[in-house]
């Protein structure tokens, strides 16, 4: 199994529901290191799980829609309270939606695995997987 991995970064505004959050339910601004790993069984015919360079602008691009924005109000986001675990999967599944409209330049079948890993800080993180 090979495995790439891109990474950016994000900062966004949002509050948590239920008193487990304590101030966080208040509003107040987070930044999260985003990495975005890519698994694939073997590499393709040009050496690579898939290009680099098209995979760093598929998480800008999923991340510019998030980033600077309060996520109480993105339309996605209704109804769900944006914990470090919930962002995983929507950037995961925003991703996947890449890859199956073709942007990565990789069939949704050639790869095995996406992970979306979001750091709030060098001791805290959550990740997500899915199949693409």
């Amino acid at each position: 199994m090979f495995e790439v991995t891109v990474s950016d970064h994000m900062m966004i505004a949002h509050s948590l529901r239920g008193e487990v959050f304590g101030p966080a339910r208040a509003l107040h601004g987070a930044t999260y290191v985003v990495e975005a790993a890519f698994a694939r069984d073997g590499l393709d015919a040009d050496g690579i799980v898939l290009d680099l360079g098209a995979a760093l602008d598929a998480l800008r691009a999923v991340l510019a829609d998030l980033t600077y924005r309060n996520l109480d109000e993105v339309a996605s986001l209704a109804g769900l309270n944006t914990t470090t675990e919930v962002l995983c999967r929507e950037v995961a599944d925003r991703l996947a939606a890449r890859i199956a409209d073709g942007s990565l330049g990789v069939a949704p079948d050639d790869l095995t695995r996406i992970r979306v890993t979001l750091r709030e800080s060098p001791t805290a993180w959550a990740t997500y997987e899915r199949a693409p």
